[in-house]
């Protein structure tokens, strides 16, 4: 069996991470990679930059998911390439009504816009490294944890829950720290009936990725001393980001059997 998921590019990755980790499609490549399942499913991840050179799937591709990568941009922004995203995103479940939406970070706000919802500054407040989300009952129930730990690298946010959402969790900082819509409002759901989900987190970042960030970020003063300090603190806890929203999202694909181990996969470059 294969899945055919498609990367929506939003940004490329400062130069420090670009040259050690590789660009936003390995690095997704390496998340999917890790947490799959199942030995006997591969996989293909066709990127698209829709930041840079606004590219888009041909609407007789079929896919079994759409990813929405992070980007340094503003999800709010009054911007071309923003707007032609939010118009493709609320036009995929009409265009490929078999395809789930994985939104993260900047893909949760624009998902929020798309749907209805709002992103907005989060009054300069920045939330960077392993943060603790408190789940709801939804968010335990998909993630199988009672508190989730991811990376996160935002100071923008989703205030509320779009109509026909509901909330995976929250923090003291931001609220809306990921969001769930069903197929259908009716009956008791499995995770495959999941259609769209998103986390404000990064479960793709790492350890040395989100420091790479964090250096290059204080040093052009986007982030102050005090993010750092604060950062410091809990760089070395446990991330989630494989272990239970990678496997999450498999399972979502209806993938959850056989042992983790190296994932085999064909990819568009």
């Amino acid at each position: 069996m294969t899945k055919s998921l498609a990367l929506l590019i939003c940004d490329t990755p400062t130069s420090a991470v670009l040259s050690s980790h590789g660009d936003y499609h390995r690095i997704f490549s390496a998340l999917l990679a890790s947490s799959l399942p199942d030995t006997s499913v591969e996989f293909t991840l066709d990127p698209y930059d829709v930041a840079k050179k606004q590219e888009y799937p041909l609407e007789d591709k079929e896919y079994d998911a759409f990813m929405i990568t992070g980007s340094a941009a503003s999800a709010y922004e009054n911007l071309e390439w923003i707007n032609k995203l939010i118009t493709f995103v609320a036009s995929i479940p009409d265009k490929y009504p078999k395809a789930k939406i994985f939104g993260i970070c900047f893909g949760h706000q624009i998902v929020g816009r798309a749907f209805g919802g709002e992103c907005v500054p989060n009054g300069g407040r920045w939330e960077v490294g392993i943060t603790e989300v408190d789940l709801t009952d939804s968010g335990r129930d998909i993630f199988g944890v009672q508190k989730l730990n991811i990376h996160q690298m935002h100071r923008d946010h989703v205030p509320a829950v779009p109509p026909g959402f509901t909330l995976l969790g929250s923090t003291q900082v931001a609220y809306n720290q990921g969001m769930v819509q069903y197929a259908s409002d009716e009956g008791s759901h499995d995770l495959t009936d999941i259609r769209i989900i998103t986390v404000q987190g990064h479960p793709e970042f790492t350890k040395p990725i989100v420091n790479a960030i964090v250096e290059a970020r204080s040093k052009n003063g986007v982030i102050g001393e005090s993010v750092v300090e604060d950062y410091r603190k809990r760089e070395d806890w446990r991330n989630d980001g494989v272990s239970v929203i990678g496997k999450a999202f498999w399972k979502i694909l209806g993938v959850d059997s056989g042992e983790v181990d190296k994932a085999r996969m064909t990819s568009k470059i």
